[in-house]
């Protein structure tokens, strides 16, 4: 059977997942409330593929079948033929609970259907439908088009035959699943998410500025990106749902998001997407 995507939300990560998609040869239509974003996300994945063309990764032939690939729709019921649903909405439990709840009953038996959730429980989003077996986590890194690994997370009933599938065909995608049991956070934000919440400690309580923190962890630690700019990249709203998500499912104090990303959060400073974080990107290139 040929494989049908559809992605559920059209932002940052649901219009980087239908990218990939696309250019892999596969039919994708991306689904949102709001045309504006739907719109907005068509244009984004058109401008990041010409960035693969002028890098000589994509040819230009390919960026128009790839494009030719991606419906968009503000209809849920545009998912009544997919074979694979990937849902990439905000990352807020309640909302993620009616989506599944609709999505089992518009999707075709048999249709896997696939949340890209950052530490949401797989096992309390399956049990929203009648196919627990056939609900998994497929947790894309960001940017998705650039990052290779996706996070595969088995709920309490996922099958082995499910788990084979979404491993399959993320590897048909170019990317490198990486299996993980469903604990708030998984691999990824239980490890990332503390190190973030001490950095934002480290601010709030003049251990150092933002740019000294960052310039440590990057030349000490090697990594590519210190940990407050990689907070302002995700959202510092996400980073504290997250981190919200990890405390209430984990009881352990250490999760407890510090009051100063509160802060920024209440004031709306929420990173690059609002254009102030923990650093100000109002004079900078989006």
């Amino acid at each position: 059977m040929t494989d049908r995507v559809a992605v559920i939300g059209a932002g940052q990560m649901g219009n980087g997942i239908a990218h990939v998609f696309a250019q892999s040869g596969i039919p994708v239509t991306m689904i949102d409330v709001s045309e504006d974003a739907l719109q907005r996300g068509r244009a984004t994945i058109e401008k990041n593929m010409d960035r693969q063309v002028k890098k000589n990764t994509l040819s230009a032939d390919d960026k128009q079948a790839a494009l030719g690939r991606i419906a968009i729709s503000t209809e849920l019921l545009a998912a009544a033929d997919a074979t694979l649903v990937v849902e990439a909405a905000t990352e807020h439990t309640d909302l993620k609970f009616r989506i599944f709840s609709d999505l089992d009953q518009i999707a075709p038996a048999g249709a896997i259907l696939a949340s890209n959730t950052s530490s949401i429980s797989i096992t309390r989003i399956a049990a929203q439908t009648k196919r627990p077996e056939l609900v998994i986590g497929m947790h894309f890194m960001n940017p998705v088009p650039v990052m290779q690994l996706v996070e595969v997370i088995r709920g309490l009933a996922t099958s082995d035959e499910t788990t084979r599938r979404v491993m399959d065909l993320a590897k048909a995608l170019g990317k490198t699943p990486v299996e993980a049991n469903d604990f708030p956070g998984f691999i990824a934000n239980r490890i990332l998410l503390p190190m973030i919440n001490e950095a934002c400690y480290a601010v709030m309580e003049g251990v150092g500025t933002p740019e000294a923190i960052d310039q440590v962890m990057k030349l000490g630690m090697n990594h590519p990106m210190g940990p407050l700019t990689l907070a302002d990249f995700i959202g510092l709203d996400t980073c504290v749902a997250i981190l919200e998500v990890m405390h209430d499912g984990l009881g352990d104090p250490k999760y407890r998001p510090c009051p100063l990303l509160r802060k920024y959060v209440d004031a709306n400073w929420l990173g690059r997407k609002t254009g102030r974080g923990f650093y100000n990107y109002q004079q900078q290139p989006a």
